[in-house]
Parts: C-alpha cells; sequence; structure tokens
C-alpha cells in the first residue's frame, strides 16, 4: 500500500501539472509496462531533474516514426481555432506552413492518415475539422519513406478513434462591386469506429457569368464597332464564365479481419460533372472602301465557348503487417471525358469583295451571312496510377534502428482527342510507368542511444529509383540527405536531389483548342490587340534533368505555448525543361519565330502556345519563417481543466508516450508491439527528447511531498526540486506562482483521498463510479459486462478492429479494482461517463468529443501567426544551346516577372466560440523589358499586398445571441472577405499609361468578394 500511495501522489501531481490524461481513464495497451512497475495507462510525466520515471508505451497512433521532427503540429484545440468546414479548407489556410519552396511538384502536399498512405485525396478531403486529433506538418524529406519523391512537404492527419457527425454547409457570395454571385450546397456524413470508417459527401457549385460590360472594359482596338447602330461587343465579352458542377464520393475503410493486427483497406469512388459557358465577343470585320473604313459587327450573336467534363474515379488502399514490415498498397483510377464547343467565325470574305466591287456601302446596311458553324474538340483521358511500399526495420547499427522503404508501382495514362479544326483525325497517345525505389534512413549518431552521443542525433538519409517509360524510355533519380539535431531546439537538414522527369501526358498529347479575339500585349509594337490563340499538347518536347540543393534549419523557441523558426535555401539547376509557352517578349518571339503569325504591316494575328522545351533555368532562394503559437483568456478550473481534449505539454511525445518508447511493429495498426520490444531504459538512459531518465525513486517523492504538504495553509510551500514542468503549470500569466493554483494542488495532493488515491476522485458521480466498480470488480472470475460500462470506457478499450481488446480490459480492470473505493459524498475522476479521458485520449467520442468547435479544453483561446519570407537570389533561363539568357530578376521575365520578395501572412484568434483569420500576400515589383526600338515599350508591375479576412461564431456558444443551444447546436455562421482593401497590381508603360490588356478590372474583375456560410454539424 505504501507504494501505491507513493505512485498515487506522483500521479496528482502529474495529472495537476502535465498530463490531464494520467487523471482521467487512461486503460494502457496491453504490452505497456512502466519499468518502475506502476499501473499500465500512466502517461509521461518526466522532467529534469533526480525525481524522475521510466515509462515504456507506445508512440501515439498514427504518428509518423522518423528522426526529421514536423515545421508544423496542431492538436485538436488548435485545429478548432482555425474554423475551417473541412480539411480541404483547412490545408487551404495552413497553406504558408505546407507550402515547399523547392519549386518542384505539382504543388498539393502528400497526405497521410494515421501515418499511412491512402488512396487518394478524396477519400478524406471531405471530414471535419473536428475529427482530427492531431496534425503534423514535415519536412518534404520524409516523404521519400512513403515511397514519394521529396517535393512536397508531408501532411499527417491523426483521426479520432471514434467520431460520428453529419454536416450541412450552405455558402452564398460575390463582389462587392456586383455583376456576379457564386453558391454552393455541401452535405456530408462520417462515422469512424477505431479502424472503420465511412464517408459519402455531395457538393454542388455555381457562378453566374461576368461581362466587361459589366465592369467598364476599355475595348481594345479594332473591336469596337465605329458604325452607328452596331453593338457594343463589351456585353458578349465574358471576364467569368457561367458555370456549374457537382460532385458525389464515397469511402469506406475497414479491417481485414476481426483478429487484431490484420491490417486494413479503404474503397472510394467519385463522379463529377461541369458546365461552363464563355462568350468570346461579336464576329467583327472591317471594312475598307477608298482609303475608308469602318469595323462593322456581323451580327449580335456572340461567340460562345462551352464545355463539359465528366470524371470518374475509383480507388483504393491496403495496410497490411508482413511480419515485421508494413505493407502498403494504393489504387488509384479515374476517367475524363471532357467536350469544348466553338463557335466558328462567318466567312467574311464576301463583304469585302462586294465593298470593291460598289455592290456595298461600308457603312450600309450588311446582308445576311452562312453561319459559321462550330467546332468541336473532345478528349478522354484515362489514368491508374498503382503503388506499393514495404516499410521497416532490417537491421540495427550503433547508433539506432535502420528505417528503409522499397516502393514499387505501375502507372498507366492515355488520352484520345478529336478535332474539328485539324485534318488529322482521332489522335491517341499511350504511357506506362514502371517505378521502383528503395530509401534508407542510416542513424549515424545518437545521444539516445549512447553511440557518438556528443554529436547530438545524426541521420543520413539514402534514395534512389528508377522510372522505364513506355515513351521516353528510362529515367532515374537519386537524393542524399543529412539531418543533425545537436541539440533538442535545433535540427539542420542538407540534401541533394537528381532526377530525370518526362514532360506529363498532357504537355504531349492535349487537343489543340484555338481562342479567338483574345487580348495580347504586342511589346515588339507597344500595343494591346486582338489576336488568335492556339493551345494543346506538343509531341516534340524532351526529357527534363534537375539537380537541386536544399539547406534548412529548425529552431524552437520557449516563447508563448511554442515557437518554431525555419530558414530554408533551394538551388535548383535544370536542363531541357518543358514550359508552358511564356509572354511574347521579343526575346521569346525571336527565339521562337515559327510560333508568331504577324500580317504584312507587322500586326500580331495569332500565338501558339503550346508548351515549349527550353534550354535550361537557374535559380535560387531563401525562404525563412515564424510560426508562433499562444494562448488568451484564464484558463479554467481544475475540474474544467481536466475535461479539456488533446492539450499538449509541448514536444512531440507529449501528445502519448514517451519518444523512447518504441513504436508498434505494424506501423501503428493493429495492436501494439508486445512486452519486450520496447527499448528498456535504466537509470542515465535518454528519451527521444534528449532529457534524462531513471528509476522513479519512490522515497524521494515522498521526501517531495511531505515538504509540499507540510507548509501551513495560505502559503506558498517550498517547491524547490519540483520538476520544470510542473513549476510551470503553478505558474500565472506573469510568469510568477500563483497561490491559487498552488492551493488547489495542495487541497487535492494533500488530502487524505487524494494521498491514497492520488487525488483522482473529484468529477464523477460516486454513484456511477460505484457502479463502474461493481462491473468490474464484484466477481473477479466473471466476465465483464460490456453494455454496463460508459460508452466512453469502452470507446478507449476498443482495439484497431474496433472491439474491446481483452488484454486492455483485463488491465483497466486490475486497475479499477486496486483502487479504494470514493469517499461518501465525493466525487470520481476516474471513469465514467462524466468525464471525456477515456473518448478523448483515444480520440474523442462520438459527435466530436473535445475539440469540437472549442467548447472543451482548458477555458483558454487559442491564437497563431504564421509569417513567411521568401528572397530570389537567381533566376535565369536558357532559351536554346548558345541562345539568350534571360534574367527574369532584371526585366528579361518570360511572364509577368519574378519577384524578388515574396511574404506570407497567416494568423488567428478564437476564443469563447469567437473567431478571427487573417491572410495575407505580399510580392515585389518587377518589369519587363521591350526592344528599346522605337515603338516598343518596357512594362512595369507595382508590388502588390492582398488580405483575406474570415470570421465565425459558433452560435450554441453564444446564449446571448441563440438562448439555449437548440437547433443552434453545432452551427456555426462564417463571415470571410477576400482581397479586403479591394488592391489589383497597376501596370504601366513607360509613359506611366495603362496599357489596354492590364486594365485593373480586367486582370481582377472579382477584387472584393464576401462570402457567408452556414454550417451545421449534427
Amino acid at each position: 500500500m505504501p507504494r501505491l500511495s507513493t505512485t498515487a501522489s506522483f500521479l496528482a501531481i502529474a495529472a495537476f501539472t502535465a498530463a490531464p490524461a494520467a487523471a482521467q481513464v487512461d486503460p494502457a495497451p496491453a504490452g505497456a509496462i512502466a519499468q518502475d512497475g506502476a499501473a499500465p495507462g500512466v502517461e509521461e510525466g518526466v522532467e529534469e531533474g533526480e525525481a524522475e520515471i521510466v515509462v515504456t508505451a507506445e508512440r501515439l497512433r498514427g504518428q509518423v516514426d522518423t528522426d526529421v521532427p514536423p515545421v508544423l503540429e496542431l492538436d485538436a484545440e488548435e485545429i478548432a481555432s482555425y474554423g475551417a468546414g473541412s480539411i480541404e479548407e483547412l490545408i487551404e489556410q495552413l497553406a504558408p506552413q505546407t507550402g515547399s519552396g523547392r519549386g518542384r511538384g505539382s504543388g498539393r502536399p502528400v497526405f497521410l492518415v494515421n501515418g499511412q498512405r491512402v488512396g487518394g485525396f478524396r477519400e478524406f478531403r471531405r471530414y471535419p475539422p473536428e475529427a482530427i486529433q492531431k496534425v503534423e506538418v514535415l519536412p518534404e524529406e520524409v516523404a521519400l519513406q512513403f515511397g514519394y519523391p521529396a517535393d512536397q512537404r508531408v501532411i499527417n492527419f491523426i483521426l479520432k478513434d471514434n467520431f460520428a457527425s453529419r454536416e450541412v454547409e450552405l455558402e452564398y457570395g460575390g463582389p462587392d462591386r456586383g455583376g456576379t454571385a457564386n453558391g454552393e450546397i455541401e452535405l456530408s456524413q462520417l462515422t469512424i469506429d477505431g479502424s472503420r470508417r465511412t464517408n459519402i459527401g455531395f457538393e454542388f457549385n455555381t457562378n453566374s457569368m461576368l461581362t466587361e460590360a459589366e465592369r467598364d472594359i476599355v475595348q481594345t482596338p479594332g473591336s469596337t464597332p465605329t458604325v452607328a447602330g452596331d453593338p457594343d461587343p463589351a456585353a458578349f465579352r465574358s471576364l467569368r464564365a457561367d458555370a456549374e458542377s457537382w460532385e458525389l464520393d464515397a469511402t469506406i475503410n475497414d479491417t481485414l479481419g476481426d483478429a487484431p493486427g490484420t491490417g486494413t483497406y479503404s474503397l472510394n469512388a467519385g463522379i463529377e460533372r461541369g458546365f461552363s459557358r464563355s462568350l468570346s465577343g461579336l464576329d467583327v470585320v472591317t471594312l475598307t472602301d477608298g482609303g475608308a473604313s469602318a469595323v462593322r459587327t456581323i451580327d449580335d450573336d456572340p461567340l460562345e465557348r462551352r464545355r463539359r467534363a465528366t470524371t470518374y474515379s475509383l480507388g483504393g488502399s491496403l495496410n497490411k503487417p508482413v511480419g515485421d514490415w508494413m505493407l502498403d498498397a494504393t489504387l488509384d483510377g479515374s476517367r475524363a471525358d471532357t467536350t469544348t464547343l466553338i463557335d466558328a467565325r462567318r466567312d467574311t470574305g464576301v463583304l469585302q469583295d462586294m465593298v470593291d466591287a460598289g455592290e456595298l456601302a461600308i457603312d450600309g446596311p450588311l446582308p445576311a451571312l452562312a453561319p459559321g458553324g462550330t467546332d468541336r474538340a473532345d478528349s478522354t483521358t484515362y489514368s491508374a496510377d498503382f503503388k506499393t511500399t514495404l516499410r521497416g526495420t532490417p537491421f540495427t547499427l550503433p547508433a539506432g534502428e535502420v528505417r528503409a522503404t522499397f516502393d514499387a508501382g505501375y502507372s498507366w495514362n492515355r488520352i484520345e482527342s478529336t478535332d474539328t479544326r485539324s485534318d488529322a483525325g482521332e489522335l491517341a497517345q499511350t504511357r506506362g510507368n514502371l517505378t521502383a525505389g528503395v530509401n534508407l534512413g542510416l542513424p549515424i549518431a545518437s545521444a539516445r542511444e549512447g553511440f557518438l552521443g556528443a554529436l547530438g542525433e545524426v541521420n543520413l538519409n539514402l534514395a534512389a529509383g528508377v522510372d522505364r517509360l513506355s515513351d521516353f524510355g528510362t529515367l532515374a533519380d537519386a537524393t542524399a540527405g543529412l539531418a543533425w539535431r545537436p541539440t533538442e531546439a535545433l535540427t539542420l537538414q542538407a540534401s541533394y536531389i537528381w532526377r530525370e522527369a518526362a514532360p506529363s501526358l498532357s504537355q504531349l498529347g492535349d487537343p489543340v483548342v484555338t481562342d479567338y479575339n483574345v487580348p495580347v500585349y504586342d511589346f515588339s509594337r507597344g500595343e494591346s490587340v486582338l489576336a488568335t490563340i492556339v493551345t494543346g499538347g506538343n509531341p516534340d518536347l524532351a526529357a527534363e534533368t534537375q539537380r537541386d540543393i536544399k539547406l534548412a534549419a529548425n529552431y524552437e523557441l520557449e516563447l508563448f505555448s511554442r515557437t518554431n523558426i525555419v530558414v530554408e535555401y533551394f538551388r535548383n539547376r535544370s536542363d531541357d525543361v518543358t514550359q508552358s509557352f511564356p509572354l511574347l517578349t521579343p526575346a521569346i518571339e525571336e527565339a521562337f519565330p515559327d510560333r508568331v503569325v504577324r500580317d504584312g504591316a507587322g500586326n500580331l494575328v495569332s500565338i501558339d502556345r503550346r508548351p515549349v522545351t527550353f534550354a535550361g533555368t537557374r535559380s535560387a532562394r531563401l525562404r525563412y519563417g515564424i510560426n508562433m503559437f499562444g494562448r488568451v483568456g484564464k484558463e479554467a478550473t481544475d475540474g474544467e481543466s481536466d475535461r479539456r481534449g488533446g492539450a499538449r505539454a509541448g514536444g512531440r511525445a507529449r501528445a502519448g508516450a514517451g519518444e523512447g518508447a518504441q513504436p508498434p511493429a505494424n506501423g501503428g495498426e493493429g495492436p501494439p508491439a508486445p512486452a519486450g520490444t520496447a527499448r528498456q531504459a535504466g537509470p542515465g538512459a535518454q528519451d527521444g527528447r534528449g532529457q534524462a531518465r531513471g528509476r522513479f525513486d519512490p522515497a524521494r517523492m515522498a521526501e517531495l511531498r511531505e515538504r509540499f504538504c507540510a507548509a501551513p495553509e495560505g502559503e506558498v510551500p517550498d517547491l524547490s526540486g519540483l520538476p520544470e514542468r510542473m513549476l510551470a503549470r503553478l505558474k500565472g500569466a506573469d510568469g510568477q506562482v500563483d497561490p491559487a493554483r498552488v492551493a488547489m494542488l495542495r487541497e487535492r495532493f494533500c488530502s487524505e483521498e487524494g494521498a491514497a488515491a492520488g487525488g483522482q476522485f473529484g468529477r464523477m458521480d460516486p454513484e456511477r463510479f460505484a457502479a463502474l466498480r461493481r462491473a468490474l470488480c464484484a466477481d473477479p472470475a466473471a466476465p465483464v459486462d460490456l453494455d454496463a460500462l460508459p460508452e466512453r470506457v469502452r470507446a478507449r478499450l476498443a482495439g484497431a478492429d474496433g472491439q474491446v481488446d481483452p488484454a486492455r480490459l483485463a488491465a483497466f480492470r486490475e486497475r479499477i479494482c486496486a483502487m479504494p473505493a470514493p469517499p461518501a459524498g465525493g466525487e470520481a475522476r476516474q471513469g465514467g461517463e462524466g468525464t471525456q479521458g477515456a473518448g478523448r485520449s483515444g480520440g474523442g467520442g462520438r459527435g466530436g468529443g473535445a475539440g469540437r468547435f472549442g467548447r472543451h479544453g482548458d477555458g483558454q483561446g487559442r491564437w497563431n501567426l504564421g509569417l513567411y519570407h521568401s528572397i530570389e537570389f537567381e533566376n535565369e533561363v536558357l532559351v536554346a544551346p548558345g541562345g539568350p539568357v534571360l534574367d527574369q530578376l532584371d526585366g528579361q521575365a518570360i511572364g509577368s516577372g519574378i519577384p524578388r520578395h515574396k511574404i506570407e501572412l497567416e494568423g488567428g484568434l478564437f476564443y469563447k466560440g469567437l473567431g478571427l483569420r487573417l491572410s495575407g500576400d505580399y510580392q515585389s515589383a518587377t518589369r519587363i523589358d521591350g526592344t528599346g526600338l522605337p515603338g516598343s515599350q518596357d512594362l512595369f508591375f507595382d508590388d502588390i499586398a492582398t488580405f483575406d479576412l474570415r470570421a465565425f461564431v459558433n452560435l450554441e456558444q453564444q446564449e446571448w445571441l441563440a438562448g439555449e443551444p437548440g437547433f443552434w447546436k453545432g452551427a456555426r455562421l462564417s463571415l470571410r472577405v477576400d482581397n479586403l482593401f479591394d488592391a489589383r497590381q497597376r501596370v504601366t508603360d513607360a509613359s506611366g499609361a495603362v496599357p489596354v490588356s492590364y486594365q485593373p478590372l480586367l486582370t481582377d474583375p472579382l477584387g472584393r468578394t464576401f462570402e457567408i456560410e452556414f454550417r451545421k454539424l449534427f
């Protein structure tokens, strides 16, 4: 009994100061054995100093096992502070932190769910954020562990074990200038029961057309009729298409069998249909007679472009332990059918012939002409991507275990296209790609393992892969990276990537499409004109060779709740680069003369904008930023604090067991590793965060308790020797010890019942706790009536298959039955439906659990700020071998110019159900040089800063507004303002005039937009 009392006393301090779950029902998985003999389920509560214990337990389920620390971590309360309606929206708000500065890849991060690959983004993109227990954003190098190239960051979503919701979301919005509007209806349902997940969602979107007449756009010379009575083409030229689309998708995840550890599978399917209609102006003709000329409109029927697209998607995944390895297999397939109808121009040559013959006056009534007909372009694209990875630890080096990933896969893509404007008939291109690769994570030095510990943690990463493409032959890639963690707070990384990459099949084989009357700025003549633009694929593109260097540092500061600084340097070199056809500057026209058509007078007629191959590119940039997280408001009382969910004491290990613990051999799926597979840490060993660990000394803990409780009531006791983390929990916002907190801890820690049971009685009604004890302890030999257990307790006792795990139940039963009954008239915090501990520790109870709209937690609000700055040092393009080298930072851009500076801002505040988010983007000024010849003009693009604001209110928390929750339970109202200050980039020529094709309302016709959203979660 003395040992039990001492251990319980330690738990009382840990419950108040560091790990709230230690004061809640937290049955440990089988195999989680405490070194000092404490009951299973005790979370890490150790600190620097001599009063320490060793706890061996499993890593947080679903956490990525890597030696590279995350760039960003969010717990449930912090996720709620973003006010997002889905995982997809949350990712949009995290753009500064999830974006990669490498300049490669498709732009979308690599996604994991519970530390495992998934069949596709659509599998989970509609999940409400309330279903997430934790988010990890990891550097690009971690993608190699899962069979992906290191060109995008990795986002891992750790889901709650038990969650169920139905969601309705309604949106309506439009620009403050009017002219167009958009709306959205979204319905979804999600159920999570351990490894079993089902989700179905439907979304409908619509937006109306916006024309140039509704923005008073000045028309391009040559497009406006000069004869009275002809219609103004501005009303027949669209700035925004009229469009509608709908999507329906469904996903199911389940276990492969009833036995724990058999693995999981998922299936997802979806269909998406969309329609859009845009206008390209009127069919006009310029008639000339005896030196006089006039622009005439043939009729008032606009030239339309109509597009219909239907996409079918099917995918799935398999995650299965194979011995000590984890096998992941994913399949993602789709078919997309697209039809584009383009009105053709009428044959107006006969009109000029009639004028020349004197049969028609240029300002007289025009005769009727036969319709120009309709051109049609059809394309069907097929894609299937199958990838498998085998992950494990094949052997151990002196510095630790070697992590290995073997990947293999096959992808198949095909494009079939026809176009009535081409005589080539049906075109088809097919690509098959057989891939294989290996990635090794080699520990070089480790203070944790006691090998070259003076260096800290040093890990080498080596990867290599090969692609066998049916249309490009064999391509290869190789990566070498070094991660060094000299201190707990600082991580340094260096990597080199060499890769051969082929153009996409769409860049090679997209159907050729012609658009008429497109406003274009002609740099050679310094004028805006209407030109014909040709787009599509180019089958003559070459494979690209990439050579990239990345240097990075991540430094964690003890500032606010937590702060980290990220610094990254990128240097990219490429040969034979596929690029969309750039802006038609004089240098580009000189390099690609066959892509431009001019008439006899030098007027620009058409541009072929199909992709081209540049000889090479060179770039170098620095990206650095800071992420800060803090809390506002008064912390809840001790009892309220116990109800919070997902709270963190800081650091990755604090969300689960200590990082020194061994993760499950199956990668987090199925039962934890058996007892004995975890590292056994003796005195003097170190945990995953480099802190010293040793056996807990009961005598020293008893001495600490005696000294703490000896102080007279009302006085602050001697706190020397108290672990730093525990001492920090006794301090108020001013950093000084708060007597009220000390008194609260004293009452729990020094009372008779607190000494006996660790202060663990204080919340649940004693009758419920007594009923729990009767169900578990009345007859130790009898089976437990599971229906008698609270739902949250059953959820926490569930294994990977969703069923109550007998081993967990036995451990929990032993723990509860060994405890004394609660004092009469008191309340018990242990277990029961009155707490959220069981459900939350395992990921939240049904209906959302802790963190739902931030209703629970410690009573404090959350704020965060992310600020990133990018500096371009070099950005050059070699157009052709021996050809011109274009410095995009010095007026020779192939687009609108590369800004030397970019700033990204994202931050917000959430408190008592009220949230405010602000994001911003800034880019510095650029310019594009003309030829310097008469008529040619330089263009200057001013710097620009835009801000987006989002305010939201959780109506169920606003009694002054909604009264009792009732219908408003789970409801949220949001207002979003994009481009808050209606900023538009100003473009001028050397004289300060704005070219017609760069009118602010033409380049950005929407400007400031408002959107109101109502969301209800059932």
